[in-house]
């Protein structure tokens, strides 16, 4: 088992607040997110940019374990997650994520690529939160 975090602070109000967004592994520190980096397309971060990079990065060290099981080795593979944010009702929710991966992958053909990505996609812990159990412990300091 594996455990690992990422942090947040918050100042201020929703629209006039500024965050800042840590990881455990240093490579984000205190890097800026907030109100119009995430609706207004303003410098910063946003939560939803994380979970594609890390969508992104799930779904394709997933598909390299599964090529290796086939005997399958990819020269290179880029993968991007496209994550869309929808007010829905009340609040918003991510509505949606599209992997689109470009790779090269010397004898490989097409049907069994298709097979492994999509084992891949259906597979990886990132696509698996979706339908995980979420547990908070909040504390008032």
């Amino acid at each position: 088992m594996t455990t690992t975090s990422g942090s947040a602070k918050w100042q201020g109000g929703i629209k006039d607040g500024k965050g800042a967004i840590s990881t455990r592994s240093g490579a984000l520190k205190d890097y800026p997110y907030g109100f119009a980096s995430r609706f207004e397309g303003k410098p910063g971060s946003n939560p939803e940019e994380l979970i594609g990079a890390a969508h992104a990065a799930c779904f394709t060290m997933a598909l390299s374990l599964i090529l290796g099981e086939a005997k399958l080795t990819a020269e290179q593979m880029e993968t991007k997650a496209d994550v869309t944010l929808e007010k829905v009702g009340d609040g918003f929710a991510i509505t949606s994520v599209h992997l689109s991966l470009q790779a090269k992958i010397p004898g490989a053909d097409n049907a069994k690529f298709q097979e492994l990505a999509a084992k891949a996609k259906a597979g990886c812990p990132v696509s698996k939160l979706l339908n995980t159990k979420i547990s908070l412990e909040a504390n008032l300091v």
